[in-house]
């Protein structure tokens, strides 16, 4: 971040602290998430025409101001007393520093599961029966979706790894519904890693959730074709983009974002996407973090006309298309949170044990922690815990290493079966993040 002062300004502010000297006016280039009231906005990271906002350049009065820039915007140039910048200067290095620390777990795995999993499991029902409502030609009831999804960032602030889970088992004859839940849930996640504000965990999962509601509206032997698209096909597939904005747009109760992502989350920053083929600088800050996550779910998804790819080649992919299809900060950005090993990955360690990786280290990336399941003989044995990114020793010294993934299933070990049993420990049920 870069001061310029503004030269003979200096004037008193009466926002600033008591006993505070009021400093000069100074210039400087701040993201979105460390803007408040009494700034001066002068100049934005994309033309003014691409942002909902009445004048070219503004005091920030009230936070629905700020609301907006976040949607659409990474970074401004606004004016400020050089108090207030030197503020925003210090939690900038606190929000950088964030980048290569895990996600925050306010609660243990074993207690946020079953939580995780009803809040899973209705938000699941809640898109089924909107799809369907869809593809009858009813207008869907959209205002069920905003508690679902604060229920899903509840869980996902006491610890975002139950939720992980989850969404690692997965139905090829469900896709759509599961791949925009799935994408709800990183999309909350992955703006929590980047320190978002708070309120906008709730708008990108809404985003997340609805991005890709048009494909409801493609042709049935068009969206589950086995084979390769022709290229009337591949039109008719494209059109779900605007389909879904269409759809979107009467709902009113959703932020005009929502539908936005819904439209653009297949543009490119070449400008080779589509539908309106823009270029980078027209891209919403939102819209870029949901194709980043709608990429890694698809890819490592099972479909129709071939099987899912593994977490490591779906972060190879992303990160060979940075700059040119995906954001290059957020996709290295996303790479670390995800980690070489993503939570639910079964891997066998150089001891002979196998285990289910249960946190990744964003700073560590080949050292998560693992619930050992097996001991070296593949027998099972009594769940323990082990945080490879403080190179623990075996029993004859020797630091642990995870040698390889394994298949789900592999030496009998299932991630959903150890989901039902940690669930099952949980006698009532009734277990809650607060």
């Amino acid at each position: 971040m870069v001061f310029r002062r503004k030269p003979g300004s200096s004037h008193k502010n009466t926002s600033a602290p008591a006993g505070r000297a009021s400093g000069q006016v100074v210039r400087a280039r701040l993201p979105v998430d460390l803007l408040e009231t009494g700034m001066r906005v002068i100049k934005l990271d994309r033309p003014w025409t691409e942002v909902p906002v009445l004048f070219q350049g503004f005091e920030i009065k009230e936070p629905r101001q700020i609301d907006t820039l976040r949607h659409y915007c990474r970074w401004v140039l606004v004016e400020g007393v050089s108090w207030q910048m030197a503020a925003a200067e210090s939690r900038l290095a606190r929000l950088q520093a964030k980048l290569n620390q895990p996600l925050p777990e306010k609660k243990p795995l074993s207690e946020v599961l079953p939580y995780a999993r009803r809040t899973f499991n209705r938000t699941q029902d809640f898109i089924d029966r909107t799809l369907s409502a869809i593809r009858g030609d009813k207008t869907p009831e959209l205002d069920e979706a905003r508690p679902l999804i604060q229920a899903c960032v509840k869980s996902i602030e006491a610890n975002a790894n139950a939720m992980f889970w989850l969404t690692r088992i997965k139905s090829r004859d469900a896709y759509t519904a599961e791949h925009c839940l799935r994408v709800a849930i990183y999309a909350i996640a992955f703006a929590r890693f980047l320190g978002m504000a708070e309120e906008d965990l709730e708008v990108v999962g809404l985003c997340g959730l609805l991005h890709d509601i048009g494909k409801v509206k493609v042709r049935n032997e068009v969206l589950n074709k086995p084979g390769a698209l022709t290229e009337a096909e591949m039109a008719e597939m494209r059109q779900h983009a605007e389909l879904g904005y269409q759809l979107l747009q009467s709902h009113h109760s959703l932020e005009p974002i929502v539908s936005d992502v819904t439209r653009h989350h297949h543009e490119r920053m070449d400008g080779r996407g589509y539908p309106n083929q823009l270029e980078e600088w027209q891209i919403s800050r939102f819209a870029r973090l949901i194709a980043i996550v709608d990429a890694y779910d698809a890819i490592t998804s099972d479909r129709c006309y071939r099987k899912g790819l593994s977490a490591s080649d779906a972060l190879r992919i992303l990160y060979r298309g940075r700059a040119e299809q995906f954001d290059a900060e957020m996709v290295e950005a996303f790479i670390r949170m995800v980690g070489i090993y993503p939570p639910g990955t079964l891997v066998e360690l150089n001891t002979g044990e196998v285990g289910l990786i249960i946190a990744t280290h964003p700073g560590k990336k080949l050292h998560p922690r693992v619930e050992i399941l097996l001991n070296a003989d593949k027998l099972p044995q009594i769940p323990y815990i082990i945080d490879l990114s403080i190179a623990p020793e075996d029993g004859e010294g020797h630091p642990y290493a995870i040698v390889k993934p394994l298949p789900d299933g592999a030496h009998g070990v299932s991630l959903g079966d150890r989901i039902q049993e940690i669930i099952t420990a949980d006698h009532d049920g009734t277990s809650d993040p607060d």
